[in-house]
């Protein structure tokens, strides 16, 4: 296992839930970046891909993880997108 692999994957899933958490209360995709999102996702399946070819160990579960939260907030923005376009079609 690769020690600071671990603990960056680490750092970055500690600020998933907070994202998450914001995207579920605020209700709106304002500020969010699909792209940012997306390319997040692209590598975290890059670091999972090479866990299992080269070195699988108990870090590619934090990959997974960290995918599976970034997941989260992106079908939080799809949500949030929606509740965005109503309100704005509510006030025209």
């Amino acid at each position: 296992m690769h020690i600071f692999e671990a603990l960056m994957l680490v750092c970055f899933g500690c600020s998933w839930p907070m994202n998450i958490y914001k995207s579920w209360t605020t209700r709106s995709a304002v500020g969010k970046s699909l792209s940012f999102l997306l390319i997040v996702e692209a590598g975290y399946i890059c670091g999972m891909v090479n866990k299992v070819l080269y070195s699988f160990d108990v870090v590619f579960w934090l990959y997974l993880l960290n995918f599976v939260m970034v997941g989260i907030d992106v079908c939080l923005y799809f949500r949030n997108r929606g509740l965005d376009r109503r309100r704005e079609a509510e006030c025209a």
